[in-house]
């Protein structure tokens, strides 16, 4: 196959990338990295010192491709599919980067630093981190008022990014009771085939998410 995928089935960066693939059937290995095996780290590591997943090699142009959204736009350009995950109208695809930003910073960053805490035991004071959970769902749930997805009127890179966002975050700070424009986004996320597929393939690790618990029995 043309491109190797480093990654692990919990992380919420490889389920965005996971998500693209699979929405437009891109054909690619497996390669699961395990960060407490010291061979698994420094083979990722000789692709992308910086030793964090997912990163994609491309077997035909010889390159190795990091960062959720860079192999994300990369696939698209180099592997396209039905459709595109980032828009070819300029004004749009610049919503659909926007809007992937969003999540990655807003929702996501948050989200990680919550997980963390719990992870390390640090016991901090994540004040600010549920807040601004909170004040990205208020926007989404304004955002979501009048739309079926986030950036532009078929599903994008910035929905890609919305998926384990939303996923994680909501089991840390569950949406409003009378966020139904946010809730009912999330419905179609979770409906999306690819989506599903990501999601069934992370079950058996959802056991080592400190916050398993906390993930709805659907999905477990």
């Amino acid at each position: 196959m043309p491109l190797t995928l480093y990654y692990h089935p919990l992380s919420s960066f490889c389920h965005k990338v996971l998500t693209a693939l699979y929405e437009n059937g891109v054909e690619f290995e497996k390669r699961i990295v395990d960060l407490t095996d010291e061979a698994d780290r420094a083979e990722l590591q000789a692709l992308w010192p910086i030793g964090k997943f997912p990163v994609i090699h491309d077997h035909a142009r010889e390159q190795d491709v990091p960062e959720s959204t860079i192999i994300i736009e990369y696939v698209d350009q180099c592997y396209p599919g039905p459709h595109r995950l980032v828009p070819q109208e300029w004004e749009t695809a610049l919503e659909a980067r926007l809007w992937d930003r969003f999540f990655d910073h807003y929702v996501q960053g948050p989200m990680q630093r919550i997980v963390a805490d719990r992870l390390f035991a640090a016991h901090g004071d994540l004040t600010k981190e549920r807040a601004l959970l909170t004040t990205a769902y208020q926007m989404l749930e304004r955002r979501m008022a009048s739309r079926i997805w986030v950036a532009s009127e078929a599903f994008s890179l910035a929905d890609c990014a919305a998926v384990p966002a939303l996923f994680y975050a909501s089991t840390l700070v569950p949406f409003p009771n009378d966020y139904g424009h946010l809730s009912a986004y999330f419905e179609r996320l979770m409906q999306r085939p690819s989506v599903q597929r990501v999601i069934d393939e992370a079950k058996p690790y959802f056991q080592f998410y400190p916050f398993a618990e906390a993930i709805p029995l659907r999905f477990r």
